[in-house]
């Protein structure tokens, strides 16, 4: 892994944690690693940032079983 991939996923990271924060404020209680997969799987394929939130909570809906209850 060359130093520009290290940095690029270094960056993916902490865009991924900052993303999570607003999900983890609103849902139930979840292994943060599930929804973190789910968000940089869809990033690393292409999808914008709020693309790959929704992704995200959509997978830890469908697969997890953690729902956000709809304000």
């Amino acid at each position: 892994m060359s130093h520009s991939d290290v940095a690029a996923l270094a960056q993916l990271l902490q865009e991924t944690g900052i993303r999570h924060g607003a999900f983890e404020a609103i849902a139930p209680p979840h292994d943060w690693w599930d929804w973190y997969a789910a968000y940089m799987d869809a990033r690393r394929r292409g999808s914008t940032s709020e693309e790959a939130s929704t992704a995200a909570g959509r997978y830890m809906a469908e697969v997890k079983d953690v729902v956000v209850a709809s304000t």
